[in-house]
């Protein structure tokens, strides 16, 4: 080797970890392997960015112990014989699965009902990705250079190698404050305003209803303008009697929806309060049906799940719902946790007393609803003295996310011989599982309470796990979901971050997959939860053509 490439080695050696290069390359492979969700090349960029990021940043730390620990090392030359070759293979392997790339998202795509791909852009993936690792490692390298100070400081007034240890520990926990205290606080402030801005703004074209029973109305407790964007949604796009009975053939009564939105009242105890006065004020209680509905983080309430209920009881349904927050979803559950569940517990608290005060012969079925974050408030409204005194009649929880304690435990408890994407219960009296095309055990009885779990085998927000950087969790075991693809492999640390990255593209798909729950798959789990009466076959394919022709409407 000539002297300049002598001097460029060693002071690329001083500066640069070679095995965390060849490492980070790995990573990107493993990267370009499939996950749950079809990916972008924008996305794909940015995904391997962070994946390089990791493998180089544990080779480092793993380098660092064993520094400290005074293990053997190779020498300069020997790395300088030993890294290159592995760096070669390194980027063979990204080649072969940068090469197969678009086979692996194709597989996915296909079972999405999504057109193929020709090629993965490999130059797009390449500058995402490059951007992104070399900010993240720009990052990584002045926390390693903070923590080099530290030491030293520490140093002057303790042994070295204690003073290294605790350099880096205060260093730690100065970028950790840091990033949550002050990066994601602010960022979380800025989306919250801007959501917030988002939610009070009235378009031109969503005028105040006129009819007494709609909420927001002139009779109404609560101002239109306080319902928030997807409150006013909600209440505005309940489907008339008339066109119920196009569809069923039967007569119909208006269903009733009622809102509250977060600047509806002052406190949480108050706006459910509200809710329950609104609900009496329009006649909810004297419904056949009444259901506890909690949207989503952003305030969501899936029209996918109520129009279908809507119609299987033919309009004879109330539904009443409280916004918690103005983020999405995985935002507020990363933030915010407590909120959902703090609102689902005032809400159902308040519905659940006026409830018990009615005839015990006149008062309508009970019944709790949640989709997404939703559907983790819900969960813990319950108390286990309500559930022996005078339990719900049932409840469809839809799209949990991984973080739900009930859901968490029934999944644990499952049968051994059924799937992790799609457990069963012994008999299953009280809680079945679907996706929607199976699983509701159809025939076995049921007990008094009914509840069904709808998940999608493909939504990562279900499916996500937080110990996945060092497990493979067990969904990933045969036999798998559907739409999952057999390609699909359990790398530590890359797994976990490709399931973070489905979580926030987990909208990005057709009606039917991931995290978008079609209206065809909420009518088995009503029928199971409520029983409907008088719906024959082939009214139910009648109910189903229907709503399957507006699935495709809404996806073209």
């Amino acid at each position: 080797m000539t002297s300049a490439m002598l001097s460029f080695l060693d002071w690329f050696d001083r500066r640069t970890s070679g095995m965390g290069l060849v490492i980070g390359a790995l990573f990107v492979a493993g990267s370009l392997t499939p996950s749950l969700i079809p990916r972008s090349p924008e996305i794909q960029g940015i995904l391997a960015g962070f994946c390089f990021a990791a493998g180089y940043g544990v080779t480092v730390l793993a380098e660092a112990l064993w520094h400290y620990l005074h293990l053997p090392r190779l020498t300069t030359r020997q790395a300088r014989w030993v890294v290159p070759p592995l760096g070669g293979v390194a980027l063979a392997v990204v080649t072969v699965f940068l090469l197969r790339a678009a086979d692996w998202q194709n597989d996915i795509r296909a079972a999405m009902q999504l057109p193929a791909v020709e090629g993965v852009a490999p130059l797009v993936i390449a500058g995402w990705g490059t951007g992104v690792a070399a900010g993240l490692l720009i990052g990584f390298k002045l926390l390693a250079a903070l923590g080099r100070y530290a030491s030293r400081r520490i140093a002057q007034v303790l042994p070295p190698r204690q003073a290294y240890v605790l350099g880096i520990a205060v260093t730690a926990l100065l970028a950790y404050q840091i990033a949550s205290g002050v990066l994601v606080r602010g960022m979380v402030r800025s989306i919250d305003r801007s959501a917030q801005a988002l939610d009070d703004l009235v378009p031109a074209d969503q005028v105040a209803p006129g009819q007494q029973w709609q909420t927001g109305s002139p009779a109404s407790l609560l101002a239109w303008q306080d319902l928030g964007r997807e409150g006013r949604a909600f209440v505005s796009q309940a489907p008339l009697p008339q066109a119920i009975s196009e569809v069923t053939g039967q007569p119909a009564r208006q269903p009733l929806r009622v809102y509250v939105g977060l600047n509806a009242a002052r406190t949480l105890a108050e706006r459910a309060e509200l809710a329950v006065q609104e609900l009496d004020r329009v006649g909810g209680f004297e419904r056949a049906v009444l259901v506890v509905g909690m949207p989503t983080g952003t305030g969501w309430i899936d029209p996918a799940a109520m129009e279908p209920l809507e119609h299987l009881h033919h309009g004879d349904v109330a539904t009443v719902a409280l916004q918690y927050s103005y983020l999405q979803s995985w935002i507020s559950l990363l933030v915010q946790p407590d909120d959902a569940a703090e609102a689902g517990r005032a809400l159902f608290g308040a519905v659940h007393r006026r409830w018990q005060q009615l005839p015990e012969e006149s008062r309508p079925r009970l019944y709790l609803y949640g989709l997404s974050l939703g559907a983790h408030g819900s969960q813990q409204s319950l108390r286990l003295h309500e559930m022996l005194d005078r339990p719900i009649d049932g409840a469809l929880w839809v799209g949990p996310p991984f973080v739900s304690p009930l859901w968490q435990t029934l999944t644990a408890e499952r049968d051994p011989d059924s799937p992790a994407w799609l457990p069963r219960l012994t008999t299953g009296e009280v809680v079945r599982f679907t996706d929607g095309r199976q699983g509701l055990q159809e025939g076995a009885p049921w007990g008094d309470v009914r509840i069904v779990y709808l998940q999608y085998g493909s939504d990562p927000i279900v499916f996500f796990r937080t110990d996945s950087a060092i497990r493979q969790p067990d969904w990933m075991r045969a036999p798998r979901a559907p739409e999952v693809s057999d390609d699909l492999r359990w790398y530590p640390i890359i797994t976990e971050l490709q399931l973070a990255f489905d979580m926030a593209i987990a909208l990005d798909v057709p009606m039917g997959h991931g995290h978008r729950y079609a209206y065809v798959d909420h009518i088995g789990p009503w029928l199971a939860v409520t029983d409907p009466p008088g719906w024959t076959p082939q009214r139910l394919d009648a109910l189903r053509a229907h709503f399957l022709q507006k699935q495709a409407d809404l996806d073209h």
